[in-house]
């Protein structure tokens, strides 16, 4: 199977960090959703001649995540949660690339707190160009859903009210711009 996609070229890609975010949103109180971010992170495309063919590795700071509240953030650091002193990154790795109904997904292998899962990511590519350094460059946006006791990030409170604190489905949006490499 053969796509074409205007502008596509093949290489090695790396993240453009001040022109992407990694992004992630859980559901709160059961009413509201708090949003958080990882400030540090860092991520490898090789795209091929086939673009079925590329592949992707990423990671993430978990010392580096941001809710803006720094004592959620120190809570969010410790064994209740991601346990960073022992795991100081989530991991992403792809495992291959489809196109199904006009969509592109790729399938990986997403680790967290020392667990590894199969996940897919829903990429819409914002397309192709050039900056105004002569940078050639890439944009996407890419999203799945997770079950963060699944990897688990099991820490929950009942509250008063009924219900729990905390959901289990966790939002993961990553808002991508990547250069290409010149050889």
């Amino acid at each position: 199977m053969t796509i074409d996609i205007p502008g596509y070229k093949a290489g090695t890609w790396t993240i453009d960090p001040t022109h992407s975010e990694v992004g992630f949103s859980i559901r709160h109180l059961m009413i509201s959703k708090v949003k958080g971010t990882f400030e540090n992170f860092d991520a490898t495309f090789v795209t091929a001649e086939n673009p079925l063919e590329s592949t992707v590795t990423a990671k993430a700071d978990v010392a580096s995540v941001n809710t803006k509240n720094a004592d959620r953030d120190a809570h969010l650091r410790t064994g209740d949660f991601f346990l960073a002193e022992e795991h100081p990154t989530i991991d992403f790795v792809s495992t291959g690339v489809r196109h199904e109904d006009g969509d592109f997904l790729v399938d990986g292998d997403l680790t967290i707190k020392g667990v590894t899962k199969p996940v897919t990511f829903e990429f819409d590519f914002g397309g192709f160009g050039q900056d105004p350094y002569g940078n050639y460059k890439a944009g996407a946006t890419a999203k799945t859903k997770i079950n963060r006791e699944d990897f688990g990030l099991t820490y929950n409170a009942a509250l008063e009210t009924g219900g729990v604190l905390l959901g289990e489905d966790v939002t993961i949006t990553l808002e991508l711009q990547a250069v290409l490499q010149q050889a």
